[in-house]
């Protein structure tokens, strides 16, 4: 979801190899022309044999390509040599798309080898592009008249794209310096690799077997039934099992009275990748930040973060800073009240410790309960995946008038995902979008949106977009469906707002399109989303019980909307607490030379965090940073809560659907991409930059306490 250049695991397209050609490359599915309906993958025919042919094929076919713009004999211009350079790599990025798609949502033994294997191929190759001076001169050539070129606004941000890309990646280095960058690519390339496989594993690899009835004592009947369907599963019939997935281990952890065991999968959690076993990160940790480091250094930047926030809204380290420390103040301190709250019922349980972070879920719960007289058991019947599914459906045709149609015959690569066409109102296509919503051992953690074909123009023809939403929400029992806590619906509609971002996108150059736009950007779209899974009226479109379908009560929504704030001290601060590990890990300016866990202490230790909460991602488990292209780029969910908090307030403040602003959403934010500036197209919706105030007041933080030497005079604080 980052801003998309040249490279080959961010551009997709169908075209691809002839008919005789495939039949050369004995058939491979990869390789031929879809057939199938919308021409999605075939899911179907491919095998883990086909990557690795495919791969080699594709990359010959781009070297080619490469080979024919960068030698070219006519002079350098915008189509022969910007747009053909665009519209290269088109089968190469299919494969990747499939294989890496896969390797995150079902992936195995033998993908994971072959992941390792490529990594090296594809990082020469990316290199081999990027580095080559005959192809960068004919671009240099092109941007230096960029400005006696007619070039339409798309066409000049595709320019100045693909020139800074070519910048940003070495081009202008001596010939001993981009050998070093390659050896660095190649590293990353790997050590990313390793290190998002090594998580998989630890949590795939830890289970607490609970044998006797009684050590499940305060867990909800739904949470143990999943417990004994787990242990079934596995061979252990009439035991249960918890997991370190997260709709596994958080409700343990809010539940279980069992103060030692809530200790023992805790310590497990947190201990991810830090276990000094066979799937240790903490060297891989260190290596990827100084390998960021020096690769940065090498291209001119003080720090891997100087060099990534270039191309954000940010654009500095001291911008991102400036917004972390402006809301670390009041959310510490309304932690440290809520942490105050939570010794004193410890205290009156007699427990003679202090606050743990094993302690925050379970007790927090019962504050929940005694002060808003609100148990998340008695909100979940009313969230049943289908139901959640219909309100996410609901809004989405109320904002944007689109339509959604499940398809039965098109191919799919696990049993658990849906799939539908997307219209709008008047039955036109849109695009497809693929749903996998539980977790399983072949499924990375997390939820994530992605695309296995970006939208383009061609011919003016609109090229429609095929993306997936992939999360992990709690499995249906033999006695009831799929009942998600709240979270896990915001969960739902933030994803889905990313997909909306990639359906919507009406751009010409598909490097530009959908969520192709700055990562401090990319999180509005969803982030706006969430806002309205909250809203009453909205409560009352999908929030139905699952046996009796009645509609939520009044009372209940009220206790929700009452509890709106409760527990943000503990969110925010974890969530801070993670983007200042982040920013401190990517602002250093030489190699760090302690270990991980050292580093990390000593970085929560400089910001006063309290010993009850760790941040959200301990530096083993990061996957946001460290193998998922969030490396200094944490921080951009509250940098995008700021836009979503004040954009959503343009709905609120008039009509939560109201069609004039949505229709501006759609055309200034949705069907943009990355064809301009982000703070142009937000002002272009909204009327003026963003306020910080609406997100403070969502969070329940106190403005009071916020630092203000940094922020403008006047009413409003704004990025």
């Amino acid at each position: 979801m980052n801003k998309k250049t040249i490279f080959i695991c961010t551009v997709i397209g169908l075209s691809l190899l002839s008919a005789p050609q495939a039949k050369a490359q004995n058939m491979n599915p990869l390789l031929e022309k879809y057939t199938t309906p919308f021409e999605v993958p075939p899911f179907g025919s491919i095998k883990n044999e086909h990557f690795k042919p495919a791969f080699a094929a594709a990359i010959a076919k781009h070297d080619q390509e490469i080979k024919v713009i960068a030698e070219n004999p006519a002079a350098p211009d915008f189509n022969n040599t910007i747009v053909a350079l665009e519209n290269s790599g088109q089968l190469l990025a299919s494969v990747s798309t499939v294989f890496y798609n896969l390797n995150s949502a079902n992936t195995n033994e033998e993908i994971q080898k072959i992941a390792k294997e490529i990594s090296p191929d594809l990082s020469a190759h990316n290199d081999n592009i990027s580095l080559n001076a005959k192809l960068f001169q004919r671009i240099k050539t092109v941007y230096d008249k960029k400005s006696t070129l007619g070039l339409t606004s798309e066409q000049t941000k595709l320019l100045e794209d693909t020139y800074k890309s070519f910048v940003r990646s070495g081009a202008n280095l001596s010939d001993t310096d981009k050998k070093q960058l390659r050896t660095i690519n190649s590293e990353l390339s790997l050590t990313s690799l390793k290190y998002g496989q090594n998580i998989l594993a630890e949590t795939n690899n830890y289970e607490l077997v609970i044998d006797k009835k009684a050590d499940l004592a305060g867990l909800p009947a739904e949470v143990i039934e999943n417990a004994a369907t787990d242990a079934k599963a596995k061979g252990k019939e009439g035991k249960w099992i918890f997991t370190l997935q997260n709709s596994s281990v958080m409700p343990f952890l809010q539940y279980s009275s069992n103060r030692k065991l809530r200790k023992a999968i805790w310590t497990a959690y947190q201990n991810r990748g830090n276990n000094d076993d066979a799937f240790d990160n903490k060297a891989y940790v260190i290596e990827l930040a100084n390998l960021r480091g020096k690769k940065a250094r090498l291209l001119g930047y003080a720090s891997h973060a100087h060099y990534v926030l270039e191309e954000s809204m940010a654009k500095t380290p001291a911008k991102v800073y400036e917004l972390l420390n402006n809301l670390w103040a009041p959310a510490l301190e309304n932690a440290k009240k809520e942490t105050a709250a939570i010794q004193e019922l410890m205290d009156k349980d007699g427990i003679k410790d202090t606050v743990q972070p094993y302690d925050w879920r379970y007790y927090t719960e019962k504050i929940r309960k005694e002060r808003f007289d609100l148990d998340e058991q008695q909100l979940k019947p009313y969230f049943s995946l289908e139901n959640v599914q219909k309100g996410v459906f609901g809004v989405t045709e109320k904002l944007y008038g689109l339509k959604f149609k499940e398809l039965k015959d098109v191919p799919k690569y696990h049993e658990d995902v849906t799939v539908y066409e997307v219209t709008e109102a008047n039955g036109q296509h849109v695009g497809i979008i693929y749903m996998d919503f539980h977790p399983r051992a072949s499924k990375r953690g997390g939820a994530w949106m992605t695309s296995y074909r970006s939208q383009r123009t061609v011919d003016g023809v609109r090229e429609a977009p095929i993306v997936s939403i992939v999360c992990n929400f709690s499995k249906p029992t033999a006695n009831a469906p799929a009942l998600l806590t709240f979270d896990e619906v915001t969960t739902y509609f933030h994803e889905f707002g990313h997909a909306l971002h990639g359906l919507l996108s009406n751009v010409t150059y598909r490097s530009l399109s959908g969520t192709s736009v700055p990562r401090d950007f990319v999180e509005l779209p969803s982030q706006i989303m969430e806002n309205w899974a909250a809203e009453p009226e909205v409560l009352k479109m999908y929030a139905k019980h699952y046996k009796t379908g009645e509609v939520i009560p009044d009372a209940l929504i009220a206790k929700l909307q009452k509890s709106g704030t409760f527990d943000q001290g503990f969110a925010t601060t974890e969530y801070l607490a993670a983007s200042l590990l982040d920013m401190e890990y990517h602002t250093q300016k030489q190699d760090i030379t302690t270990d991980a866990n050292t580093f990390e202490k000593n970085a929560m230790q400089k910001t006063g965090l309290t010993s009850a909460i760790i941040p959200r991602y301990r530096s083993t488990y990061f996957s946001h940073i460290f193998s998922g292209g969030y490396s200094s780029g944490y921080y951009s969910y509250i940098w995008s809560g700021v836009l979503d908090t004040d954009a959503f307030d343009a709905f609120k403040s008039t009509n939560l659907f109201n069609p004039e602003k949505a229709k501006s959403f759609r055309e200034n934010v949705l069907q943009k991409g990355g064809t301009e500036d982000p703070m142009v197209l937000y002002k272009r919706f909204r009327g003026a930059e963003p306020s910080i105030e609406p997100l403070l007041r969502k969070r329940g933080l106190d403005p009071k306490t916020a630092v203000k030497s940094n922020l403008p005079k006047g009413k409003k604080a704004k990025l």
